[in-house]
């Protein structure tokens, strides 16, 4: 009930200027902004004016647990003066953790990977300790994917089609791990991943409501769908 008493309460938190973007979830509200041509009025004025929102709803933001990460691919990229609430700076990071999603400012994810990693190597010691107390595969195979498959593809649709060859190889040495302990066949990350993709996008397609439907659309031959087209864009979180 939290998250949805969050959204309910906080309805009227929308975004003044149409190249921002207000994202809700629980007690996380993040503030996106797409700055062209470095006018950054926009964005600075819906922090304000977020800031505002907050004090008339009797809300306390935390100011030092606020966070700016800045995507920036320009070489000669002009400074970034700081962002200002109710008069103390903004801490600038370089990452930051989002929905259990670690996002850095060069869109890579080798931060994130070696995250999940990191946190996959702890479980796999309580996998070691149920082996030597000659637990069956099945109940191996079974603690594996509720306590460390799940870490290694959380949100795995978001980040995994562009990670490096080096984050493919590390998360699935993991599984090559888990998979000797257990004494079974364990799925391969990238298989699991395409499921998902191929599993989500059949949601899209199926619901016209759906944000991104409009983005799937059939070539003239209709056996297949367009390529999506991307281009690189600055957001300020």
């Amino acid at each position: 009930m939290s998250p949805f008493l969050y959204s309910l309460f906080t309805h009227d938190c929308r975004p003044a200027d149409g190249s921002d973007t207000i994202i809700k979830f629980v007690d996380d509200t993040t503030v996106i902004g797409l700055i062209s041509d470095n006018d950054e009025a926009a964005y600075r004025e819906e922090v304000d004016c977020l800031a505002e929102w907050c004090d008339t709803n009797n809300l306390l933001l935390n100011t030092e647990k606020t966070k700016e990460l800045i995507v920036d691919y320009r070489r000669n990229a002009d400074p970034h003066p700081p962002v200002y609430i109710k008069g103390t700076a903004v801490e600038r990071v370089s990452s930051f953790k989002f929905l259990g999603v670690h996002i850095s400012e060069d869109l890579i994810w080798t931060t994130n990977c070696s995250k999940l990693v990191k946190k996959a190597h702890q479980r796999l010691f309580f996998l070691r300790t149920l082996r030597k107390n000659h637990l069956s595969s099945d109940i191996l195979v079974n603690f594996y994917r509720f306590t460390i498959e799940i870490i290694l593809t959380n949100c795995i649709t978001v980040w995994y089609g562009n990670c490096s060859a080096s984050d493919w190889k590390a998360l699935q040495r993991v599984v090559k791990t888990a998979q000797r302990i257990a004494g079974a066949p364990l799925p391969a990350i990238k298989d699991i991943y395409r499921k998902r993709c191929l599993k989500r996008a059949g949601k899209i397609i199926k619901d016209p409501s759906h944000p991104s439907h409009g983005l799937f659309t059939l070539l003239p031959s209709g056996r297949r769908y367009r390529s999506l087209r991307t281009k690189i864009i600055i957001i300020n979180l």
